[in-house]
């Protein structure tokens, strides 16, 4: 298992619905973690390197309707 993490700056702070939908896909594609930072609009996601990519966490995103501003790590 390779650890990695992503962080991405929020369009806007996430909403309740959001952050479950969030926690569903991270049981579901094996995102091990993941981090709000409310007051920097940052969220990061811990996911193992050898069974996703940065491109899927993106599209895991896309999917639970999080608008991300861009990718800082």
């Amino acid at each position: 298992m390779t650890l990695l993490e992503v962080t991405y700056a929020l369009r806007a702070p996430l909403s309740m619905d959001e952050l479950r939908r969030i926690a569903q896909f991270a049981n579901t594609y094996g995102l091990r973690r993941f981090r709000v930072d409310e007051a920097n609009h940052l969220l990061s996601f811990e996911y193992d390197g050898s069974r996703l990519r940065e491109t899927q966490v993106a599209q895991v995103l896309g999917k639970a309707g999080v608008a991300v501003k861009h990718r800082i790590n």
